[in-house]
């Protein structure tokens, strides 16, 4: 076995273990769970450990299969150490996004490895803007997306329980990432990833202007 597939089955069955272990253990999911209160009282592993739990099995295998169709663009080719960056600092980057977005709201919380699995996809975007996602290129998908993650997230609505503010920190993250290691690639693609990023300055302007 290859030293990426060891990376990416190691990350699979320590997230599937950890999350069955929240499914069936309350007060292990309650404890590692992102919360807004809690975090602010200091009790940081919480932006880490959330990625590591999920609300069901639907939660987690979507999330699973998303990072499945995704990870060989960064873990082949960028590497284990810059993946495992991307991977956990989008995680922890998305949670504190939330932390930021939410920090009036003590009693929220969030769970999933949604953060990082944006990282992963969105700096994958970020080198191959035609990269095909749901039969689409990319860099469209990731216009989409933003645009309707800004919107749901700015103005939320009763029963939707979507971490949109983790999924976007989240990409943003990754997206950095790429910008800081492959620059040129950030260049020579600018046209499609500014038509991309122009969901996230209409997001910059509303939260300036709060």
């Amino acid at each position: 076995m290859t030293l990426t597939n060891i990376v990416f089955f190691g990350i699979l069955i320590v997230t599937i273990g950890i999350s069955y272990y929240g499914f069936t253990h309350e007060g292990f999911f309650r404890r590692y769970m992102f919360n807004v209160k809690a975090v602010q009282g200091g009790d940081y592993i919480r932006l880490l450990s959330a990625g590591f739990l999920h609300a069901s099995w639907e939660h987690l295998i979507f999330n699973m299969i998303s990072l499945f169709f995704f990870h060989k663009v960064i873990l082949v080719g960028m590497g284990v150490d810059v993946f495992m960056l991307i991977y956990i600092g989008a995680i922890v980057f998305g949670n504190l996004f939330c932390l930021y977005i939410y920090r009036h709201q003590p009693y929220y919380s969030a769970i999933g490895a949604s953060g990082g699995v944006s990282g992963i996809i969105f700096a994958s975007i970020a080198l191959m803007p035609h990269l095909r996602v749901n039969f689409i290129p990319g860099w469209l998908f990731g216009t989409i997306y933003f645009g309707y993650s800004v919107y749901r997230m700015l103005d939320p609505r009763m029963g939707d329980n979507v971490g949109h503010a983790a999924h976007l920190g989240g990409a943003i993250f990754g997206i950095a990432i790429i910008a800081l290691l492959k620059p040129l690639f950030i260049v020579e693609n600018a046209l499609y990833l500014g038509i991309m990023a122009l969901p996230l300055a209409y997001m910059g302007y509303r939260l300036l202007k709060k």
